[in-house]
């Protein structure tokens, strides 16, 4: 299998409000930088979407390291909170519906077809591919905010 490390952010201006993505793709010494947004939206769903579309883009199963800021997201996975939900119909330990419940399922299903190992990076504490995806994802906010 091939070894990729992906680098993810996401961005909103607003929570909901416009927002973005950005994700770094990088194997054997070649990088690809992707992104994209939404006009209204929240920070939670960028950050998946940034996972879920990085995954995505990749053209074979692969050993994939996800490097992130999301608790949300590595938390979701790693503590096994996912799972959860989704035995129980997306519903949280507590009854109440678990968020995002299309995007958690488009990464399983993303995640179901590489072998992942997820780290959580700081955010905004000088992680050089965490700049970068935040850029990417603060961009594609801006340009979704203008479109309003």
């Amino acid at each position: 299998m091939k070894q990729i490390e992906l680098f993810t952010d996401g961005a909103c201006s607003g929570n909901p409000g416009p927002g973005g993505w950005g994700a770094i793709l990088r194997y054997n010494g070649h990088e690809k930088e992707l992104s994209g947004g939404a006009a209204e939206t929240t920070n939670n769903r960028m950050e998946l979407t940034a996972v879920i579309e990085g995954l995505r883009a990749l053209k074979e199963p692969c050993a994939v390291t996800v490097y992130s800021d999301s608790k949300y997201f590595c938390d979701g996975v790693s503590k096994g909170w996912v799972y959860g939900w989704k035995k129980r119909g997306w519903k949280k330990s507590d009854g109440k519906p678990a968020l995002n419940p299309d995007l958690w399922e488009a990464l399983l299903q993303e995640m179901a077809r590489h072998k992942v190992e997820i780290v959580w990076v700081r955010g905004h504490n000088g992680h050089p591919e965490n700049e970068r995806c935040d850029r990417l994802a603060v961009a594609q906010s801006e340009a979704h905010k203008q479109k309003n």
